[in-house]
């Protein structure tokens, strides 16, 4: 891999041969059963390997070109499914100075990142129900109840991400605090 020499001497420095290549595959192989269940979610397979790979990895950041040659992957795909993360901000992008490479690395949180900022999503489809409400006349009453119940359950789970996400604050907080006492 390319990525930084900082990166390299540390992994080389922590593992050796055949151990470095035992945790490299263990890294691949959960980056390949994330993906696996965000397939089954739905979700663009790709984008769990990225988010795998990335949230299991021993470097604090790592190149699109590491992460295609880790995951046996094209550089567009890579760059797809980095992108796609970002937008729901599962990752971050990182910058090194004087190099032009793209750099990532995953949240320390990515699934409290992604609540935090799911009510964008919940917006949109909110507003895109809202025009077709509009657009109904009088006699579309079961178009108008369904898109009525969505619009209104989007605004009822948007107001319940804020509590879903003080709770998840407040979960992290005593895991951690309880944690801490252990020590």
């Amino acid at each position: 891999m390319t990525d930084t020499p900082d990166a390299d001497k540390a992994d080389a420095a922590t593992a050796s041969g055949a151990d470095a290549d035992e945790r490299e595959m263990a890294r691949r192989q959960f980056a390949e059963d994330l993906s696996i269940i965000w397939e089954g979610a739905g979700t663009n397979r790709m984008d769990g390997r990225v988010l795998g790979y990335l949230m299991i990895m021993d470097r604090p950041y790592i190149s699109s070109a590491d992460l295609a040659a880790a995951l046996h992957a094209s550089a567009g795909a890579v760059s797809m499914a980095t992108r796609r993360l970002l937008d729901t901000n599962f990752i971050r992008r990182h910058s090194v100075p004087g190099d032009r490479s793209h750099y990532f690395r995953a949240e320390e949180d990515p699934w409290g990142s992604f609540l935090a900022t799911e009510k964008n999503h919940f917006d949109r489809e909110i507003e895109v129900i809202e025009d077709a409400l509009e657009l109904l006349g009088p006699d579309e009453s079961a178009a108008r109840v369904r898109l009525t119940n969505g619009r209104d359950y989007l605004h009822w789970i948007h107001g319940y991400h804020h509590k879903m996400l003080a709770d998840w604050q407040a979960h992290k907080h005593e895991r951690d605090a309880r944690a801490s006492a252990k020590e």
